[in-house]
């Protein structure tokens, strides 16, 4: 197995600046067959990537919340088809025609709840005008306040009748917090982190020297973020706030506020390919990686779909990909894509601190399609 290609990849998207610096890691069978940190943690302290570099994860955190919910619910202590409104009574957004629709935990857990995101509607939408956070801005929100405006915004559509990526993993986190009887920190770290030994993943920063400084993409070369920085979106624009990690008053976001390493990251994911123990029981691993919305929710474009919590591949042919189907995939904006594929028994963990090219850019496709070709050469 060669991995020639993924350095060739890596070493051009530095030398067109496309990316600052990146961390990849590949399993395969269980080991690690490949694994390269390189460019900058922090570009203009000349401060070098690291292989244990952390990273604000965003949305890959929604994996491992999804994960502790499924948790929750192995324990009988959190059902499936249970409204939400049994663990959060005055969560009760509206349909744009005053109807006051039943949301369930697994309409939270696939993204089919009516909710959304502010960056997925027009600048006025109704989740810019109620001021509704994605989780990565607005330092020191409460949870209590961030969910009475999701509330106050209507619903996209019916729960349960459309698929759209949304603030549902956030409420989600509310919800395993009251069902776990504990903050969603301490819910998560007891049912997955810390049985898992990921000692650098948390919702907090373990360790301030190792926190890799965020970009976004520019020309000539990506723009350090610094205490605020707006991207603009496909239908607006999305907003990132690094150093809302550091206020202790921020809400804990389940859908993209945990910080960790790429090792970590490639840890959990190994724990569930191999059937997710101590974690989860395989019979939980199985519902979390089977298409419960697709293929027309396009979750990570044509041919995928969507589980509990992960995007899922439905069509290799459609999405011009590679993988397997049933393989299963997600990202975070702030630079980083995972994907896992069970008919390979390959894993794959490709960080970077760049967004939107690290997540969304030619980087990852190129690096993808890097680690499948060269594994055949």
């Amino acid at each position: 197995m060669s991995f020639v290609l993924v350095d060739q990849v890596i070493d051009r998207a530095l030398a067109e600046k496309r990316i600052v610096g990146t961390v990849v890691l590949v399993a395969r069978d269980g080991q690690v067959v490949y694994r390269r940190a390189a460019g900058f943690a922090d570009r203009e302290a000349d401060r070098p990537m690291r292989e244990n570099e952390l990273f604000r994860l965003a949305s890959v955190t929604k994996a491992i919340v999804s994960v502790a919910a499924l948790a929750l619910i192995e324990r009988h202590q959190l059902q499936l088809e249970e409204p939400v409104t049994k663990w959060l009574p005055d969560f009760r957004p509206k349909l744009e025609d005053g109807r006051e629709p039943v949301i369930t935990v697994r309409q939270l857990l696939t993204h089919t709840a009516g909710l959304t995101y502010a960056f997925r509607e027009p600048e006025h939408g109704p989740y810019h005008r109620a001021r509704v956070s994605n989780g990565l801005d607005e330092p020191g929100l409460s949870m209590e306040e961030n969910l009475r405006r999701i509330a106050s915004a209507p619903l996209s559509y019916p729960p349960g009748t459309s698929w759209g990526y949304s603030v549902a993993t956030d409420v989600l986190g509310a919800v395993i917090a009251r069902a776990g009887g504990a903050p969603l920190p301490e819910v998560v770290e007891h049912l997955v982190t810390r049985s898992l030994g990921m000692s650098d993943t948390g919702f907090g920063v373990k360790d301030a020297t190792r926190l890799a400084e965020p970009y976004a993409d520019g020309h000539p070369e990506p723009v350090r973020m610094g205490e605020s920085y707006t991207l603009p979106s496909r239908a607006s624009t999305l907003t990132f706030v690094p150093g809302r990690v550091f206020d202790p008053r921020s809400f804990p976001s389940g859908g993209g506020g945990m910080v960790g390493s790429a090792g970590d990251i490639l840890k959990f994911l190994e724990t569930l390919r191999t059937g997710g123990a101590p974690v989860l029981a395989a019979a939980s691993v199985e519902q979390l990686t089977t298409v419960h919305v697709g293929p027309e929710a396009e979750s990570w474009g044509p041919g995928w779909g969507f589980g509990l919590g992960v995007g899922i591949l439905v069509d290799p042919v459609k999405a011009r990909s590679p993988q397997s189907a049933g393989t299963w995939q997600w990202g975070g904006g702030y630079g980083h894509t995972w994907f896992v594929d069970p008919k390979h028994r390959l894993t794959a963990v490709a960080f970077t601190n760049t967004a939107t090219e690290g997540a969304f850019g030619t980087f990852p496709i190129a690096v993808r399609d890097a680690i499948y070709y060269g594994s055949r050469a």
